[in-house]
């Protein structure tokens, strides 16, 4: 089974999606994950993307994708996986919808983890506070939910079309939130 979680920064798609790859017994496949272990392996890829990175750009769509592909290559993948992270894009999500398809599988199910924007930004404010992290600042955090907005919702749109997105309330405790996945995703 092949999953997307779509949400805010701070909807919980981390927690969810670990929680979820656990319970299916498939890798959760996070783009961040991937990136730091490719670079910090020396990989050809991640030796590519370091170069980006240095450089502070973005790692193009095409790298992304080759370390995607590589991530499904791996026999725990043959089942499906759980992806956080990629695509953010409407032209991402083309790119992973032509290499599923390229292995005669696709998405079953598109995770839209709802919550609202002042939730999100106590959300981060919290882990900010207990993570020491510099970059969950109440302006940061707006500038992400604003790039969120604009780069990555369109994806709901997407994959509406397809008929596959499912909209998850992500309120109340952790426990909470993983029923409701399960309920959807009938595990």
């Amino acid at each position: 089974m092949f999953i997307l979680l779509l949400g805010a920064p701070g909807a919980g798609k981390g927690t969810q999606g670990a929680r979820l790859a656990a319970r299916l017994g498939v890798p959760k496949i996070a783009t961040g994950d991937i990136l730091r272990a490719a670079v910090k392996a020396g990989t050809p890829l991640g030796r590519e993307a370091q170069r980006y990175m240095d450089a502070g750009k973005l790692v193009p769509d095409e790298v992304i994708l080759g370390l995607i592909t590589e991530e499904l290559a791996q026999p725990a993948a043959r089942g499906g996986a759980v992806f956080d992270g990629f695509p953010r894009t409407p032209a991402q999500a083309e790119l992973v919808d032509r290499t599923l398809a390229a292995r005669g599988q696709r998405l079953d199910h598109v995770l839209l983890l709802e919550v609202s924007d002042d939730a999100l930004v106590a959300r981060l404010q919290r882990r900010a506070a207990i993570e020491h992290r510099s970059d969950d600042t109440p302006e940061t955090i707006r500038t992400r939910l604003g790039v969120y907005e604009r780069d990555t919702a369109p994806l709901v749109a997407h994959y509406a079309a397809q008929g596959s997105v499912h909209r998850v309330p992500a309120v109340g405790s952790v426990d909470e939130v993983a029923a409701a996945i399960a309920r959807i995703v009938g595990q």
